[in-house]
């Protein structure tokens, strides 16, 4: 990305009220829906079975949760639904087999957001599976399974999630995820690239639709191509899931309104109107993050009772450009701009806020990009990624002092993004790396993206030794195992030795284990 410092709070207000005039809300399009054409089917003959894409969950409260699924009976061909309103019924029961159902009702699935079905179903007991199901006219979609989280005033015993990330269709199969099936967790959270923008090629295990990501259905088209895998439709109709996007979702490294290739900012705005839309319609998300043109509320806190609290960051919606021109690159002035943000103002006061009022035993920020300032460069060079956090060096300066002054009980910073595994010990001053640990960040290496991998990295012994802080790295695939109990955390890192081609078996590679009051790793 070109370093051309633009004005993205400027840009990002460009013509908003065209924007808000033409997405309007779900709410909206299902009244145009129904008034303008005056149709909701409510027994649609469909031209083959509609629910390929499954089924999901996502968001849990102690008393509620959000169900989801797409009618797509054609899901690489704009989905083949008809140019009306369907009828969708739902149900949840606390049996597999359905027969003891406590909640049910219809909504309609629009055309406007692609016959997606988003059912924020209220009236749950807390800490207590599901089961839930949709139909649309004879048609009724696969079984899905839930979990709502225990009360906010409740001490849980344990929680046990894994994290997921940067699962490139094209680069290899989702193996890691036959394997997360196995597991008994009681959710999962996915910290983004969730499918990527990028024409196909031709050297892949298996191949994109279309071409470089553009339009409405074209974002439509990939997600649901990615959906089709039976591995990730079976997770996530397994379990509540937690998402948040990085840039791939609309397209790399962009940051805020600012392409990668520097693209006028309304163009590159309307393109991100259309790609955020698309994510929401694919994601189990609830109302309040409905997409208002360009932009999206994604950022929210999620407790698990008193045990941990999850604060789901978005560190692409409101950051400024890449410093120096982005890549890796040695230190360098704009790095230390105190306007550089990640967060943006907004995001970074509702996090301290939330930080600040936790009642949690673990506080779990949920987001993209590698906080620990490491020195990629062997030798006596020095380079730091700047789209990372060493990028917007006072921003990240600013999180790990807060995390120190408030005395933060026992964060911990969950990261993708960089298809490989670290577990690193957050100081509160890299410049003086026998500081305080503040806080534990482990990172988690992708589920397929750039394939198989390497288990020794080249340079990993002058990367360790460099970088002190770092205690584990590892550039295969897989994802994290994680159990939380009140005296302990303990992070498994599940991995697959190859994934360009299928039946790799699942090795633990590392363990590390936090207690509660210490943010040092030690190895389990």
């Amino acid at each position: 990305m070109a370093n051309s410092r633009h004005n993205s709070a400027l840009s990002r207000t460009l013509d908003r009220r065209s924007f808000l005039g033409a997405s309007g809300s779900l709410a909206a399009a299902a009244v145009w829906a129904t008034r303008a054409r005056g149709v909701v089917l409510r027994d649609a003959s469909l031209a083959d079975y509609p629910f390929q894409l499954g089924v999901a969950s996502g968001d849990p409260g102690p008393s509620s949760v959000v169900l989801w699924t797409r009618l797509a009976p054609k899901p690489l061909e704009g989905g083949g639904m008809p140019a009306d309103a369907i009828e969708v019924a739902w149900q949840v029961a606390e049996d597999e087999n359905m027969t003891k159902v406590v909640r049910k009702g219809t909504t309609v699935a629009v055309p406007d957001w692609a016959h997606s079905v988003h059912v924020e179903v209220d009236g749950l007991e807390p800490s207590r599976e599901y089961f839930y199901q949709f139909k649309a006219g004879a048609e009724v979609s696969p079984k899905g399974r839930t979990r709502t989280m225990p009360v906010a005033d409740s001490a849980p015993d344990r929680l046990r999630f894994a994290v997921a990330s940067c699962q490139h269709f094209e680069t290899g199969y989702y193996t890691a995820y036959e394997h997360m099936a196995k597991e008994d967790l009681d959710l999962v959270v996915h910290l983004g690239d969730y499918i990527y923008e990028g024409a196909p090629k031709d050297k892949g295990v298996r191949q994109h639709v279309g071409g470089k990501l553009d339009s409405l259905d074209e974002y439509r088209n990939r997600h649901a191509q990615y959906r089709t895998d039976p591995a990730l439709k079976a997770m996530h109709a397994a379990v509540p899931w937690i998402v948040t996007w990085d840039d791939h979702e609309v397209e790399n490294n962009y940051a805020d309104a600012i392409s990668e290739n520097n693209d006028p900012a309304e163009a590159f705005l309307k393109k991100r109107a259309r790609a955020y839309q698309a994510y929401y319609e694919h994601m189990p998300l609830r109302q309040a993050s409905l997409p208002k043109g360009p932009d999206m509320q994604l950022f929210r806190r999620l407790p698990f009772g008193r045990l941990a609290e999850f604060f789901v960051l978005d560190t692409r919606q409101y950051r400024t450009d890449q410093p120096c021109g982005d890549g890796n690159k040695p230190p360098c002035e704009a790095a230390l701009d105190p306007r550089a943000t990640l967060l943006g103002e907004r995001q970074r006061n509702w996090l301290f806020e939330g930080l600040a009022a936790s009642p949690a035993r673990w506080n779990v920020l949920a987001q993209q990009v590698m906080m620990a300032r490491v020195d990629l460069t062997p030798g006596e060079a020095v380079t730091h990624s700047m789209d990372q956090w060493p990028g917007y060096e006072m921003d990240r300066r600013r999180v790990l002092k807060f995390l120190h002054d408030r005395k933060v009980a026992n964060p911990v910073v969950l990261t993708g993004d960089i298809h490989s595994d670290w577990a690193n010990e957050l100081v509160a001053d890299f410049d003086n790396l026998d500081s305080k640990v503040v806080a534990a960040e482990f990172v988690g290496t992708s589920i397929s993206s750039s394939g198989d991998g390497e288990s020794r990295p080249k340079n990993q012994d002058s990367l360790l030794s460099e970088n002190p802080f770092v205690k584990y790295h590892n550039q295969q695939r897989g994802y994290l195992h994680c159990v939380v109990t009140p005296g302990e955390w303990r992070t498994d890192y599940r991995g697959v030795d190859y994934v360009t081609r299928r039946g790799a078996p699942q090795v633990t590679r590392a363990s590390f284990v936090l207690e509660a009051g210490s943010p040092r790793l030690k190895k389990a």
